[in-house]
């Protein structure tokens, strides 16, 4: 006899290693730099708006459901979920990211981009607000290689749970 289980609606992940940015590792270029230079950067002002754009279903691997857009929406309305937003010249979100904010910590969820480099831009803005802040862990979920060249790193769990708990403060 098989018996079936409704799949969860929202998943939980634990990856080990877990990838990081450390805020001093951050590698900007020239380039990036001057790119930046385009774009203006809001927070929290269109944050449905960011995550709906991450949940685009024409992405690849998408997993933003309505579900979890819901969710994340109600925690953004409570002050737990942040998003940093980046319009071009005209006005236009370009680009951004969103995640969760717990004292110290920002675990980010997703970013995207609709013009070169607004989600690189929307990430040196969000760890420019971690430094500025006194935050201390950003977490990047898994280490790819588009975050790998921006310098986020993999850690074992032990050292990952030491860094959260000191971050949470």
């Amino acid at each position: 006899m098989i018996v079936e289980t409704p799949e969860p609606i929202l998943g939980w992940w634990s990856p080990d290693p877990r990838g990081i940015l450390p805020l001093d590792q951050l590698r900007v270029t020239r380039s990036l730099r001057q790119s930046a230079k385009r774009f203006d950067i809001r927070v929290d002002t269109r944050f449905e708006d960011v995550i709906r754009a991450c949940a685009d279903p024409s992405r690849e691997s998408g997993w933003i459901t309505p579900e979890f857009i819901a969710a994340y929406t109600q925690l953004h309305a409570l002050g737990w979920a942040h998003s940093i937003e980046v319009f071009d010249r005209d006005g236009t979100l370009a680009g951004g990211l969103y995640g969760v904010r717990v004292n110290g910590f920002f675990a980010g969820e997703s970013m995207f981009y609709h013009r070169r480099d607004a989600s690189k831009v929307a990430l040196m803005a969000l760890v420019d607000l971690m430094r500025e802040t006194g935050m201390t862990l950003l977490d990047v979920q898994w280490r790819t290689e588009h975050l790998a060249s921006l310098g986020a790193i993999e850690i074992a769990r032990e050292e990952y749970l030491s860094r959260l708990s000191a971050a949470l403060g």
